[in-house]
């Protein structure tokens, strides 16, 4: 299974003290099945222009994109966001552009996503998410 890492999973395996549950089932991934999309890339340089005096931005370019590859939100992925965008406005159930760029990324790759923010994308048919950081943190908090 490959799978496309959503911003806060990405976050999750660089802050100081990670979820260890989560990294253990990182580490276990191989590197070649680990994508993630440009429109994620997009928002963490956002979190880090946030505090442009700290050392956000540097690490950000010399330690986390050189562990990542990213996908490009292309025509097959925007015919997907088209597609599910048009069926979460008719149900009255819409969500943030990025996250439906994800999404639409996702499932343009046959990707499994990879977040702890299930309510964001659980309402996206056909989309396939690993539950794994989600499941993690509630395991952390039963401690």
């Amino acid at each position: 299974m490959s799978y496309l890492f959503d911003t806060d999973a990405i976050s999750e395996a660089f802050r100081s003290r990670p979820n260890p549950h989560y990294l253990e089932w990182l580490v276990a991934v191989p590197r070649h099945d680990q994508f993630t999309s440009a429109v994620v890339i997009g928002e963490l340089f956002a979190g880090a222009f946030l505090h442009p005096a700290s050392r956000h931005i540097e690490n950000l370019r010399k330690r986390v994109l050189p562990e990542l590859t990213a996908l490009p939100f292309d025509v097959a992925a925007a015919e997907e966001y088209g597609r599910i965008r048009a069926e979460l406005q008719v149900s009255g159930k819409r969500i943030e552009d990025a996250d439906l760029q994800i999404a639409a990324t996702a499932l343009s790759q046959g990707l499994s996503l990879v977040t702890g923010n299930i309510k964001h994308y659980d309402r996206i048919q056909g989309l396939q998410i690993c539950r794994v950081l989600a499941e993690s943190r509630v395991a952390l908090s039963r401690k």
